[in-house]
């Protein structure tokens, strides 16, 4: 695994600021590859814990199968201007286990949005079982 200070240099204003994003925005971008090699890109739900952006899933969902056939995918923070691109290339590794620091963190970050889908964070880690994990290899800002 990368070091998190190989990937963002936080001695900069663009690489503090990424990582700043990272913490902050409620959405990435993912794209996974299907088996018929078509690119397949998803709005999700994340959080970053400082070296991987970990993702819940639906077990049955195309992006968990893409990824079970292919691990390496893109991710992308949105961007509407034109500027503060941050695009994050990793190997994305399915599973079930978090830290309780890591479920905790993640599901204080979407507490309002779970309840206005009518879950609770029980039924939320019940539903969205399946753990990506996406480690960063490359990232770019621009």
């Amino acid at each position: 695994m990368t070091e998190p200070a190989a990937i963002f240099d936080t001695s900069t204003k663009a690489g503090a600021q990424a990582v700043q994003r990272l913490k902050q925005e409620p959405v990435i971008w993912l794209t996974t590859v299907r088996a018929d090699g078509q690119p397949q890109s998803s709005p999700v739900w994340f959080d970053w814990n400082g070296s991987d952006l970990l993702v819940f899933s639906q077990p049955g969902a195309g992006k968990v199968r893409n990824i079970t056939g292919r691990p390496l995918v893109a991710a992308h923070l949105a961007d509407d201007e034109g500027s503060d691109v941050v695009t994050i290339e990793a190997r994305a590794e399915l599973g079930t286990e978090l830290t309780d620091a890591e479920a905790e963190s993640y599901l204080d970050k979407y507490a309002t949005r779970i309840e206005a889908i009518g879950l609770t964070p029980e039924s939320m880690r019940a539903s969205y079982s399946a753990v990506l994990r996406l480690r960063p290899s490359r990232v770019r800002i621009y």
